[in-house]
């Protein structure tokens, strides 16, 4: 007898629910839409209109871009770079399609620095004024331009904030491989890359100039004793410590490697700098998938703690075709491996 108010109950409700009707269906569609349209518009709120060309950290995270985002655009800006564009932001390494698309109505490229029709055709100095303030002070010869420093580069006519922006950008590249790159750069301008075309050596090319001067030139990976210590700012105790390095690594990729022996100081260094060069064909490499822990533990850029996930994480997946694999693996931080990765190879067959 106690079920029957129950029983009746349930018929109630059948019998005066109301029904559903076609409309009903998107009811969870409409308040799901209504929910994204209001995370959307709180996401909105928090964007503020910034620019690139000026704004600084803080304005930066004020305005919504996210922080690693911010010291992006701050490091390529300090590089010498100019954002004339707002698709320029969309360069970045860790810019997102999504995350641009949120910021680019909020970005804004102040007047001066938007393109300009002939904007290079109307100099405010005349070619003689130019050349006046960029006077050349030390004898032209061959140079790299991953070796010089600040001092050698002012002596070539470069203020002290454009040696600064061309360093600068040089460390953002991992070097300059060719003339086009070194022309991209902020403060180089056309007038000072016709001087120094015929005097550069770029890795990528070999290190070919006109025969003349190419012999004054030494190549550090194929280099003997005699001919280093031949070298001013090189003396006979250095020379074998960086023969030594040179068998350590497996050859040099930049010359700035000297730099991190206690026998090089950075004096003597730029004594000799701009007439060295490196060759990075004769790197003896290291197969990564299948070389023996004893073959890898006596090069100076790989600790014992990389040794050991390299071993383990190989034995779990069988090895990389990237970096970028190494990096997302947790192998190396991006550092670590843009200072390894000219000694990688990354062979599917052992050797």
């Amino acid at each position: 007898m106690a079920s029957l108010p129950l029983l009746a109950i349930f018929i109630y409700i059948i019998a005066f629910a109301p029904e559903r009707t076609s409309g009903d269906d998107t009811t969870t569609e409409s308040v799901a839409a209504e929910e994204q349209a209001s995370l959307a518009m709180s996401d909105e709120t928090t964007f503020a209109e910034f620019d690139p060309n000026t704004a600084d950290y803080r304005t930066f995270v004020e305005a919504g871009v996210p922080r690693d985002i911010a010291v992006g655009i701050i490091r390529w800006r300090e590089s010498g770079k100019v954002y004339r564009i707002k698709e320029d932001l969309a360069l970045l390494y860790d810019m997102t399609d999504s995350l641009y698309f949120a910021l680019e109505p909020y970005i804004n490229i102040g007047e001066e620095f938007r393109p300009v029709k002939h904007e290079y055709t109307q100099p405010t100095k005349s070619k003689e004024q130019r050349d006046e303030r960029r006077e050349i002070t030390t004898e032209l010869t061959p140079f790299t331009l991953d070796t010089v420093g600040m001092p050698f580069l002012r002596s070539l006519g470069f203020s002290h904030r454009q040696a600064t922006l061309v360093i600068n950008y040089r460390e953002m590249i991992g070097g300059y491989r060719c003339f086009e790159e070194f022309e991209e750069c902020y403060a180089v301008d056309s007038v000072m890359a016709a001087r120094l075309k015929d005097y550069i050596i770029f890795p990528e090319d070999g290190g070919k100039t006109q025969l003349v001067k190419r012999a004054k030139i030494v190549e550090l990976n194929g280099a003997d004793s005699t001919t280093l210590v031949s070298l001013s700012g090189i003396g006979e105790g250095s020379v074998m410590h960086i023969l030594r390095y040179r068998e350590l690594l497996g050859g040099y990729y930049s010359p700035t490697q000297l730099l991190e022996l206690d026998a090089v100081t950075t004096e003597n260094f730029y004594k000799f700098s701009s007439q060295i060069w490196c060759d990075s064909a004769k790197i003896k490499k290291i197969n990564i998938n299948f070389a023996t822990p004893s073959e890898m533990m006596t090069h100076p850029y790989l600790t014992s703690r990389m040794l050991k996930r390299i071993i383990n994480t190989r034995e779990l997946k069988g090895g990389w075709s990237t970096i970028e694999e190494m990096i997302k693996d947790r192998i190396f931080t991006k550092d670590e491996a843009n200072r390894i990765a000219p000694y990688l190879d990354f062979g599917t067959q052992a050797e």
